[in-house]
């Protein structure tokens, strides 16, 4: 079963995270299948790749609820 997740990345105190597709048993810093975007809880900057996230999200892929909530948050989906 393949996530939508997100993949940290970054220095030491200073995280920042990649949004991608990877299998659910994967590990967190594993090899994703698509990257998506990013997200950087510092700074509050979120850059993501709206139709390929939607045609992912289209053939099946689940979000796992931080990215669900981000995706809420950029309208990308709808809150129920």
């Amino acid at each position: 079963m393949l996530k939508m997740r997100l993949k940290r990345c970054g220095r030491k105190r200073f995280p920042s995270y990649r949004l991608v597709i990877m299998p659910s048993s994967a590990r967190r810093d594993g090899k994703a299948v698509k990257e998506l975007g990013f997200y950087n809880p510092i700074t509050k900057e979120i850059k993501l790749d709206i139709t390929t996230i939607t045609s992912y999200l289209n053939s099946g892929v689940q979000p796992t609820r931080t990215v669900r909530n981000l995706l809420i948050k950029a309208n990308i989906i709808d809150k129920t």
